[in-house]
């Protein structure tokens, strides 16, 4: 089965900035379709085939996003997607992989990935996700601070610090992690469900996948239950709620 399905001619971005979007892949057939399907809706995209011409691409280019393949000829997009974040660059990631186990995802958002994609995907949805991507990248750092302390339990965000502890301990979070740490801060004991997580976080305007919400929540709780009780629960049916039981 090929990796990309269908053409895209959906409607332009309407920003006056053409922000810019390195795809990185070594199937020369994906990254063409996804660099013209790019630059058709106003993105500055361009292709690079290794991780080695990614590195040098986001150095001399400074892309705004990534779209990255994991299995890249020379290192992994992990490793790729690792040293940026170690040198100080501030792309957003979207991981391209044929493989959708969640360890891998996991493994993706853990080296500060912002979403993760699985092969095959549609143009259509892969557009719609590095537009939401973008979205929220641009909102985060305009935003101003709201000076808001929010607290549930031992469990504590500060906006304005831009700082999250437990039980007085800081708790290193990527940016994904602390907008829906902060969305579930915000509805303490309210069971939001996975369209209310996918609209607020990622801003998808498609019929996203859950399995987003699934490892970023997973992900999510691995950092705050390392110094207490699990207080993100899993409603089955329905979606995750704030609780420090599981009732």
């Amino acid at each position: 089965m090929t990796s990309v399905q269908g053409s895209y001619a959906g409607a332009r971005v309407d920003d006056g900035v053409r922000q810019r979007v390195l795809v990185v892949d070594d199937e020369i057939h994906i990254a063409e379709a996804l660099t013209t399907s790019l630059r058709h809706v106003g993105y500055d995209a361009r292709a690079a085939h290794d991780g080695r011409a990614a590195l040098e691409g986001a150095r001399e280019w400074s892309p705004d996003l990534l779209l990255l393949d994991v299995m890249l000829p020379d290192m992994t997009g992990y490793d790729v997607c690792r040293e940026l974040v170690m040198s100080g660059h501030d792309a957003g990631v979207i991981f391209l992989s044929a493989r959708d186990e969640v360890g891998d995802r996991i493994r993706g958002f853990g080296v500060g990935a912002d979403d993760y994609v699985t092969k095959p995907f549609s143009l259509e949805e892969v557009v719609a996700r590095v537009r939401a991507v973008l979205l929220r990248r641009e909102r985060g750092r305009t935003a101003e601070p709201q000076g808001a302390v929010l607290r549930y339990q031992d469990l504590e965000l500060d906006d304005e610090k831009h700082l999250v502890t437990r039980a007085g301990s800081p708790v290193d979070l990527s940016p994904t992690e602390y907008t829906l740490l902060r969305f579930l801060l915000a509805n303490p004991e309210r069971v939001m469900s996975k369209e209310q997580i996918l609209d607020h976080v990622w801003h998808y305007d498609f019929n996203g996948s859950g399995n987003v919400v699934e490892t970023f929540v997973s992900t999510l709780r691995k950092k705050l239950d390392t110094t207490g009780p699990r207080l993100i629960q899993t409603v089955r049916g329905f979606g995750y709620v704030l609780r420090a039981d599981s009732r």
